[in-house]
């Protein structure tokens, strides 16, 4: 398949810039996988679309405030470090600027003096190993001194940092946010387990890859990064019991896809999920073989990315692009801050 095959015109105003005061107020599409027939609703109405016995899967990934400024010891030049990966203790893979100018060996300072780091080795991809020196407790230190890692689409300053976590952020490690999580509220998900959905929460650390762009033009060539998961026991018996009694199971997400696609084992002829920690770098774009989701709560996507070809996937090219058309016709807010889209293949309500 071509890359271009998921391009789509977007004008530059419908990327939201900002998140709504109400979480859950965005809007909602929702999209039949099997004939393209759409409806345009509010997000809080997804309780509607979701049925006692089901099942919903969510990522409780935190973002950590990844992106430090500082100066280069020696120098005094500005530095950026963005902390994508903790290889051990306090050294953590990263991204640096300028890449040019920081060699292994060199000494960056970040705030007060408080938090320094060193350059350790740089890596085949461009990114650096970097080991930090701190006082204190180096998650506290991290959060005065580090900024949250927008999108580099978002151009506005975020005035609340919790707003660019879900409701239920847990477990922290994400480089970005889960976006599809954000519309929910607290009282939403209750109100959603009072219906009879059983929750389950899963832990995918969001990578920046996620906005790395396809570069390739046959998306078959394409290479993923790699993303650190983790699956309890407790989840996957939710999940698996909702399979086996007939339930549908609706991932927040691509991360909770990522997660269930890569955590599904095939036992006596069909398919369930298994407890474990791993790494994985599973790419889904149309003619995947789908293992444990039915259905998908989802954001818009950018053009040409993996996203927007595993939502395809799951819905078919053309009724996703369609549905894409319709949202900009109607000027819907797209990416991080923007509206939600939801595929089943229910009957359009």
């Amino acid at each position: 398949m071509d890359l271009k095959d998921f391009d789509y015109y977007l004008p530059k105003e419908l990327i939201a810039q900002d998140p709504l005061e109400d979480r859950s107020s965005s809007r909602l599409l929702v999209l039949n996988k099997n004939n393209g027939k759409t409806a345009h609703r509010h997000f809080r109405d997804i309780i509607e679309y979701l049925n006692p016995g089901d099942c919903l899967v969510i990522n409780d990934t935190r973002v950590i405030p990844a992106r430090l400024l500082g100066v280069k010891e020696d120098t005094g030049a500005h530095a950026e470090v963005f902390l994508l990966n903790r290889r051990e203790n306090d050294i953590w893979e990263c991204l640096v600027k300028p890449g040019k100018k920081l060699k292994p060996g060199t000494r960056v300072t970040f705030g007060d003096g408080t938090l320094k780091c060193e350059i350790l080795e740089a890596m085949p991809d461009g990114n650096r190993m970097v080991k930090f020196y701190y006082e204190g407790i180096f998650e506290e230190v991290l959060d005065r001194l580090g900024e949250m890692p927008l999108p580099p689409y978002i151009t506005h300053k975020l005035k609340d940092k919790e707003r660019y976590q879900t409701v239920y952020a847990k477990h922290e490690g994400s480089a970005a946010a889960p976006t599809a999580g954000l519309h929910f509220t607290n009282e939403l998900l209750s109100e959603i387990e009072a219906k009879g959905v059983r929750i389950a929460r899963v832990t995918l650390h969001v990578g920046l890859g996620t906005f790395r762009p396809v570069k390739v033009d046959k998306i078959e060539e394409h290479h993923m990064h790699t993303e650190v998961y983790n699956i309890s026991k407790e989840a996957a018996d939710i999940v698996n019991e909702t399979k086996q009694n007939g339930g549908r199971v609706v991932a927040v997400g691509t991360t909770s896809v990522r997660t269930l696609e890569s955590g599904a084992v095939l036992e006596d002829g069909k398919y369930v999920l298994k407890p474990c920690s791993s790494e994985t770098g599973i790419f889904i774009y149309p003619g995947y073989e789908w293992k444990l989701v039915d259905k998908l709560i989802t954001n818009f996507h950018l053009p040409e990315s993996t996203l927007i070809m595993l939502v395809s996937s799951l819905a078919g090219r053309e009724n996703v692009l369609n549905a894409y058309k319709e949202a900009v016709e109607l000027k819907y807010r797209f990416f991080s801050f923007g509206d939600a889209m939801f595929i089943t293949d229910d009957e359009i309500k």
